[in-house]
């Protein structure tokens, strides 16, 4: 499927997944808002069905983690009821994937489909970039002896000389 005929755009997912604890997560309000449902019945449903998320599919954000995720956000609405009364769960890309079998919905269906994607495509991005890194640090090693004594000489044109005395008398 293309990108154009997907639901969501794919940066707005890309945009949603976090690293936390070492993982690449995704937060309960975000995907209940990818999902259009509500954070809390996203919660209910996952809770009901508990036993299918183990730790390393779901964990509850703490204190600490929740504030600099929120101070990732420039602005807050303000007012009664606009901020979570409770800690966030954040979702490992397991833990996405067992959403789609509680929440029963075809878009539930296609919009996991498609962080599903968004997971392959991020994963995929970093293996590249790994590559690309290896191969840089490669080069640097390979040429570091060469390009030393170009270093050297550019340091040198660098340094003011010194200026010339002159004598004074005969």
């Amino acid at each position: 499927m293309k990108e154009k005929d997907s639901m969501i755009p794919l940066e707005r997912i890309e945009n949603r997944i976090f690293l936390l604890r070492g993982l690449k997560v995704m937060l309960s309000m975000d995907l209940a808002e990818l999902y259009g449902v509500e954070p809390r019945v996203l919660v209910q449903a996952v809770k009901r069905n508990i036993d299918r998320f183990p730790e390393d599919f779901m964990f509850q954000l703490t204190k600490g983690e929740s504030g600099s995720i929120r101070s990732q956000f420039v602005t807050l609405k303000g007012g009664r009821g606009h901020h979570p009364k409770y800690l966030p769960y954040a979702f490992t890309e397991q833990g996405v994937a067992m959403l789609s079998s509680v929440l029963k919905s075809k878009r539930a269906v296609k919009v996991n489909i498609e962080i599903m994607r968004a997971f392959v495509k991020l994963r995929e991005m970093l293996a590249s970039h790994g590559e690309l890194s290896r191969k840089l640090n490669a080069l640097e090693k390979k040429y570091d002896t060469q390009f030393k004594a170009v270093f050297h000489a550019i340091r040198q044109l660098m340094t003011p000389a010194e200026p010339k005395r002159k004598r004074i008398g005969f």
